[in-house]
């Protein structure tokens, strides 16, 4: 596994817990969840794609 990925979710959680933090104390609760909703979209496309990648290493590595 790469450890670029790693650090592709985590600074995604960095900043959308500061920006959360930020509008959260703001009065604009409903912003905060939406922006945590969206990030969490991007991170599952993320490894939704990974995903996709290992079933295929797995698909080409069992053919004959």
């Amino acid at each position: 596994m790469e450890v670029d990925l790693i650090f592709k979710i985590a600074a995604v959680g960095i900043i959308v817990s500061i920006l959360n933090q930020v509008l959260v104390r703001s009065g604009r609760e409903e912003q905060a969840t939406m922006t945590t909703l969206a990030a969490l979209v991007v991170v599952l496309m993320i490894v939704v794609q990974r995903i996709a990648e290992l079933f295929t290493l797995v698909e080409t590595l069992f053919q004959f």
